[in-house]
């Protein structure tokens, strides 16, 4: 039931139908707190304005200016931004900061093509095609893609989406393809839900958690990326059933005093190693996961091992996971634990497709640890198509989510 006072703002509320030759930025600072804006199919062409701030997202010292500049800004009130058409609602941002959500508590921006940043010539400057700060903000069906703008002295680009001091973040739904750096990064005081992703070809990491931000990330497809996800720092992030596989570096990894549960993945074919837990001082579990054929590249920044653990294994355990055919061993750091507390070493057997599935009589299959379930009630297999986040309808047959 909606009171009094939910009542008089969703009245107040007033529906804009945006088209291609109305200046979108005049219209958000026109639209008053709770109204939504319905963008036409065609392109949005930003004209970026400067933006200096005076907290560095991931500086050591927070309190470091930085220059940069933003294509669409939304400050100080929550709006429904939506395009008609995913695919020909076009938002040409020409900023660093594509897109920028600052103090603004309880926005929704979906349906739209973010695109064509460019990147600011100030290395500090946290550059991604979607920004939050202060704020919460759900990013659904978005297409985040060719924010390639590159400055010669400056080693990152442009991500898809960041989350800064104070964002809280639900990400779902979005194709984040061809950037320039991060997929989806989370610097300091940031909280983001990110699921149901596709998450490929970029540089930098697909996921990268750092500094103090949590996260919980379940469901995502992420490759083509120098590195797959990272808990950094102090962070603390929940990785759950997600594909993480074919990056050139390695798949899944958590450094520095970070915390990390790592359950029902598919870790495959990354270049250097599938999981590395980096540092003694990191905590967390590796349970549930198929981590197979890692390790065909030169070693760059880690083994061509299937885990690579530089922690011992109270801290860190390592429990019915499948760690196969990984080029340079499946386990360095740590005795193999191939027998051990309900982890094998055999081809998981997927079904080729694409989708890491199983097939029928893979030893993956109601192997994982039986504390677990699958949807259907029974034991939970290994790999991102086990336990109860798996995508897969839960009667019958066991089936990939995608």
């Amino acid at each position: 039931m909606v009171n009094a006072l939910g009542l008089i703002f969703i009245l107040l509320a007033r529906l804009w139908v945006i088209t291609p030759d109305t200046r979108l930025q005049a219209v958000i600072d026109s639209a008053q707190a709770g109204d939504t804006l319905l963008l036409k199919p065609g392109r949005y062409e930003a004209v970026p304005k400067p933006y200096r701030e005076p907290i560095c997202g991931n500086c050591v010292g927070p309190l470091t200016e930085v220059d940069a500049t933003v294509g669409f800004h939304i400050k100080g009130k929550p709006l429904v931004i939506i395009g008609e058409d995913r695919d020909s609602t076009v938002l040409a941002t020409k900023g660093g900061y594509g897109i920028l959500f600052e103090e603004s508590y309880g926005s929704y921006i979906g349906n739209l093509t973010v695109t064509e940043g460019i990147r600011d010539p100030d290395g500090k400057a946290t550059d991604a095609a979607l920004v939050v700060k202060k704020g919460r903000v759900t990013v659904e069906n978005l297409t985040i893609i060719d924010n390639t703008s590159r400055v010669d002295t400056v080693v990152v680009g442009i991500g898809g989406i960041f989350g800064r001091e104070g964002a809280e973040l639900f990400i779902f739904n979005n194709l984040i393809r061809n950037n320039g750096w991060d997929g989806v990064a989370l610097y300091r005081g940031a909280c983001a839900v990110i699921a149901d992703n596709l998450i490929e070809g970029g540089r930098g990491a697909g996921i990268g958690i750092t500094w103090d931000a949590t996260a919980i990330v379940y469901r995502n497809r992420i490759s083509g990326y120098w590195k797959g996800i990272g808990a950094f720092g102090d962070s603390r992030v929940v990785v759950r059933n997600n594909a993480v596989f074919d990056n050139l570096g390695w798949g899944i990894i958590c450094t520095g005093h970070a915390y990390m549960e790592v359950v029902n993945n598919v870790i495959y074919h990354n270049g250097n190693c599938g999981f590395a837990g980096w540092e003694e001082a990191v905590r967390g579990i590796l349970k549930n996961n198929i981590i197979a054929q890692n390790g065909w590249k030169e070693e760059w920044v880690c083994p061509g091992v299937g885990v690579w653990m530089n922690v011992p294994l109270r801290d860190f355990p390592v429990e019915y996971n499948d760690v196969w055919g990984n080029n340079a061993g499946n386990y360095e750091g740590i005795a193999d634990q191939t027998g051990v507390k309900g982890n094998i070493s055999r081809d998981p057997s997927f079904k080729g497709d694409g989708t890491f599935g199983l097939k029928s009589g893979s030893p993956c299959i109601d192997a994982g640890d039986p504390k677990i379930i699958d949807p259907n009630g029974t034991r939970s297999d290994m790999g991102w198509i086990g336990g109860p986040l798996a995508g897969w309808q839960s009667k019958g047959t066991k089936r990939s989510q995608r």
